[in-house]
């Protein structure tokens, strides 16, 4: 998902995230001078990335292009990983995205609304193909696999972060307005940008109602952005859309189409991302040929704001339907993972030598 631009998207998230860490701390006063022959200013010619103003030309520029009519697009590309007790992660299915945003004039006169779609597949791991189906390591059975697809995705962009996502409602956190201060973090000509948001808000798909895709009452979820962008191309007043390259990382329950149930454990997205201004220069090309093919809409950035804006799990609740459960009204679950068998040994003969 640059969400990817895709991840554009989850950008507005992750942005959304309002604990002042370290960096934004230091963003909000006036950083000046050089660190030896390093400029570490955030005061450019012409955006000053110490001010609520500045911040928000440069976020707009990142997510989309100022002109207000052109689309900007989004790429992630990485794997999956299952994260369990007792064993090391394992690598479960790559994922590639592609999202088109466009930024509209927002009606108070300052700012802008970023309206976005995305849509993102799991391959497999050695061929990276698109998967419609996938064998589950965990469970020892076939599962359909369902792709990200998020239409839209949209959020505002002010002199102050916008509200969480609301996941449909589900999550109705309504923090105090924050002047926007991005955690921008300068080395010379290289420009860094951090950002991320940490979440935990009820499950779209309960239990009760979902008993094999639901990992439990709750969603545990946080995204992490990466950025690498050129500080000459920030500073630059005749360029509406800065492109960057960057890593967008997600720990997120078991994707519900495993129906990994209330297995022990969860998933974690690994990916490189960015953000181009033309679809030609996107790195994922098959996929691109892929969607054009089957999902077309999705290479288009929508031209209205709509809602609801809703994250991958709230899409899935609504269009898709919960799997059976096997005869007998068992919940199917992982085998729980133990330790290795020469550890526990070990770990048995210096209990039986103290107690000797």
């Amino acid at each position: 998902m640059h969400r990817r631009d895709f991840l554009a998207g989850s950008t507005a998230a992750a942005a959304a995230g309002l604990t002042l860490t370290p960096g934004m701390a230091q963003a909000m006063e006036k950083m000046g001078g050089k660190a030896g022959s390093m400029d570490r200013s955030l005061t450019g010619d012409f955006l000053d990335l110490t001010k609520p103003e500045g911040n928000r030309e440069a976020w707009a520029r990142l997510l989309g292009n100022t002109d207000t009519q052109s689309t900007k697009y989004g790429f992630a590309e990485g794997i999956i990983q299952g994260v369990r007790p007792n064993e090391a992660l394992r690598d479960l299915v790559g994922f590639t995205m592609v999202s088109a945003a466009r930024l509209l004039p927002h009606e108070d006169g300052v700012g802008y609304r970023k309206v976005l779609r995305e849509i993102g597949f799991y391959t497999d791991i050695k061929t990276g193909e698109i998967l419609t189906e996938w064998e589950n390591p965990y469970m020892g059975e076939t599962v359909k696999v369902v792709p990200i697809a998020n239409d839209p995705f949209n959020h505002t962009i002010t002199n102050f972060y916008p509200d969480p996502p609301s996941y449909g409602g589900l999550n109705t956190q309504k923090p105090p307005k924050i002047p926007l201060m991005l955690d921008f973090r300068r080395r010379g000509d290289m420009l860094n940008l951090f950002s991320h948001i940490n979440l935990f808000y009820p499950s779209a798909l309960q239990p009760g109602q979902w008993p094999r895709e639901s990992s439990g009452e709750f969603n545990r979820v946080t995204e992490t952005f990466l950025y690498f962008i050129d500080w000459n191309e920030m500073q630059d007043p005749s360029i509406t859309s800065v492109e960057y390259n960057g890593t967008w990382s997600r720990v997120t329950p078991w994707l519900p189409w495993m129906l990994m149930g209330p297995s022990e454990g969860h998933c974690v997205y690994q990916t490189f991302m960015g953000a181009v201004d033309s679809i030609d220069k996107l790195p994922n090309p098959d996929t691109v040929a892929y969607i054009r093919e089957n999902h077309p809409k999705y290479l288009d950035a929508p031209e209205t704001w709509e809602e609801p804006s809703l994250s991958s799990l709230e899409w899935y609740s609504r269009e898709q339907t919960p799997a059976p459960i096997p005869a007998g009204g068992e919940i199917p679950t992982a085998p729980t993972a133990e330790l290795p068998e020469w550890w526990q040994r070990m770990k048995a003969a210096r209990a039986a030598g103290q107690g000797g």
